[in-house]
C-alpha cells in the first residue's frame, strides 16, 4: 500500500481508468465473439450486422487508446477476411 499522497492519488486514478477501460475492451471482445458466431452460422445478413457492430466497437476502443490502432486494424482485417470467405 502506498504511503505517499501522490502515489495514493495515482492508485485511485489508475483504478478509475481501469474500470472505464474494461467496459470498452469488454464490448469489443464480446462484439467480435458474436460476429464470429454469426459468421459460423452462415447467416449472411446477421453476420454482416454483427461484423459492422464489431468494427464499430474496435474503432471506439482504438480511438480512446484502450487498444492500439494497429491491434484494432488487425482484428478488423481478420474478421472481414472470415466474413468475405463466407460469401464464397
Amino acid at each position: 500500500m502506498a504511503n505517499i499522497k501522490s502515489a495514493i492519488k495515482r492508485n485511485r486514478q489508475n483504478e478509475k481508468r481501469r474500470q472505464k477501460n474494461r467496459v470498452f475492451r469488454g464490448q469489443a471482445r464480446t462484439s467480435v465473439k458474436k460476429a464470429r458466431a454469426a459468421i459460423e452460422s452462415a447467416n449472411k445478413e446477421e453476420a454482416q450486422a454483427k461484423v459492422l457492430e464489431a468494427v464499430k466497437a474496435l474503432d471506439k476502443a482504438a480511438s480512446k487508446g484502450i487498444i492500439h490502432k494497429n491491434n484494432a486494424a488487425r482484428r478488423k482485417s481478420r474478421l472481414m477476411k472470415q466474413f468475405v470467405a463466407l460469401e464464397k
